[in-house]
């Protein structure tokens, strides 16, 4: 949850973004390709921030970082425990556009965990609710919000996207109960 802790602070950007590539055994190469690629899918591409070190990066740039690293991975499934909860408003927003269309574009099984109602509506394909201990599920649905081709302004002031953050808030506030 705070991503600038979980950098390397003695690394440029570019090199915290492939270090399990690098304890993999990738060569120079391949590291160098992939660094750039991922710092361009979540917008950090170029080299001004390839070369900055962490403690030079705004919260909103280490989450970006944070995120290509695990895009660099390329596991089957990207985790993201709430990411976004330390980020002011603005980049908690853009942040959630970048996510939903790098986890379109690459087609991974993305696990977000929220306690945002906006945020798992907007991001989510499905949600599920958990109430609290024991963790039981108190609400499982499928979104059927358009994913991609769509402004993600005009698809939070949708009707259907408010029908669905409302329900699950309601369930979000029972399960807290």
């Amino acid at each position: 949850q705070d991503p600038v802790a979980s950098l390397n602070p003695r690394r440029p950007v570019k090199e915290i973004v492939v270090e399990g590539l690098a304890v993999a055994g990738a060569g120079a190469k391949e590291r160098a390709e992939t660094a750039k690629r991922v710092l361009e899918q979540v917008g950090l591409g170029g080299d001004r921030f390839a070369d900055m070190r962490p403690r030079q990066l705004s919260g909103g740039q280490a989450q970006r970082v944070a995120i290509a690293r695990a895009l660099a991975a390329e596991t089957p499934l990207f985790l993201l425990d709430e990411p976004f909860a330390a980020l002011d408003a603005l980049t908690r927003e853009l942040l959630q556009e970048d996510v939903r269309q790098v986890s379109a574009e690459t087609g991974r099984t993305t696990v977000f965990v929220t306690h945002s109602a906006d945020e798992a509506a907007f991001l989510g394909s499905r949600i599920v609710v958990l109430t609290r201990r024991p963790g039981k599920v108190a609400l499982d649905i499928p979104v059927d919000l358009p994913r991609t081709g769509v402004d993600a302004d005009e698809l939070r002031r949708s009707p259907e996207y408010a029908q669905l953050r409302a329900e699950v808030g309601r369930a979000v506030k029972a399960a807290a109960a």
